[in-house]
């Protein structure tokens, strides 16, 4: 079968396309035929070595991704030959075949196909974790999105607007506004034209900023922090404009707010129960029409790279597919 690997760090380009043995389905393990793999900025970083886990050589890139069951391994139940599922695996799906834990699968019972599906773990379910299990938002809140076009940005946005959230896009152009503004953004920030804080201080008005959601981290962190409401709600979940901010604690004093972790990964892995009925949640929301999945484009796995380098190029708009 046909492999994307890794075999050293470096860029997009350092890839390779490689045929590997078809995979057995060891105890307690599934084998899928692989539909559509969802790819995320930190496969940009996993490749490079900077993400926080370096997976042994030879690896694939893909933490997500949806398929279709072909073997079970001894022990495991609850899954079948023809079963529809999606996967969050942090790497190894790009690929047409992948042997995985039976546990880390969730069997797709709506009625969503599988290239939708593929990009909804990780993006939706960031989302879903951020808003409900750490903020814990609220209807009638504010909640500014930062990098809002981008795959987890625009899923921040569909889930805040269906939790009845009023939600500001900040983003760095018109058009990445415009399709925020069009999957549901109240208010939207060009924070490349105009200063972020003040624009948030501006929407936010005398009451501030209840929930900022922030992939992006750089100089943009504490321009938002500092529009942040009383008692709000900063939730950190990555740093896509390449630098880890250092906050100053007394705004947190000033603001009687919170800042919060967003580590969706582990999240996974320690309430895996909670995982997934969050997925099972956003699965059927989809499927109703709720939230769009949103696909930028689908590529074949023979251009994953050239996948690769649209999300570093920040060209992204909503989600980016591998179709094995």
């Amino acid at each position: 079968m046909k492999a994307i690997l890794c075999t050293r760090f470096g860029g997009p380009d350092d890839l390779e396309l490689a045929d590997v043995p078809d995979p057995t389905a060891a105890p307690g393990e599934v084998v899928a035929k692989v539909a559509a793999v969802g790819l995320n900025f930190y496969d940009t970083l996993i490749i490079a070595g900077r993400y926080q886990r370096k997976p042994p050589f030879p690896f694939s890139p893909g933490g997500e991704f949806a398929g279709v069951v072909e073997s079970v391994g001894a022990g495991v139940t609850g899954l079948a030959r023809g079963d529809r599922v999606i996967g969050y695996v942090t790497h190894g799906a790009a690929r047409e075949r992948i042997a995985v834990e039976a546990g880390k699968l969730v069997k797709l019972t709506a009625d969503l196909d599988l290239t939708r599906a593929a990009g909804l773990v990780v993006t939706y379910g960031t989302a879903y974790h951020a808003l409900i299990e750490r903020a814990q938002i609220k209807r009638g809140e504010t909640l500014a999105v930062l990098g809002a076009s981008g795959g987890v940005g625009l899923a921040t946005v569909e889930l805040g607007k269906l939790l009845g959230a009023r939600v500001i896009a900040c983003a760095s152009n018109d058009d990445k506004l415009a399709f925020a503004r069009a999957h549901g953004a109240d208010a939207v920030v060009n924070y490349a034209r105009e200063d972020l804080r003040d624009a948030l201080k501006r929407e936010g008005g005398e009451h501030g900023i209840d929930v900022i959601f922030d992939p992006v981290g750089g100089t943009y962190s504490e321009a938002a922090l500092r529009a942040i409401a009383w008692k709000g709600r900063h939730l950190v979940v990555g740093f896509a404009a390449g630098d880890i901010p250092k906050l100053p604690l007394n705004l947190t004093l000033l603001k009687g707010c919170d800042v919060l972790g967003v580590f969706f990964g582990d999240w996974v892995r320690r309430e895996h129960e909670r995982y997934r009925a969050c997925i099972a949640e956003l699965t059927r929301w989809a499927a109703e029409g709720k939230l769009s999945c949103h696909v930028h484009r689908a590529y074949p796995l023979a251009e994953t790279a050239q996948a690769l380098k649209a999300l570093t190029d920040r060209q992204v708009m909503g989600k980016v597919i591998v179709t094995p």
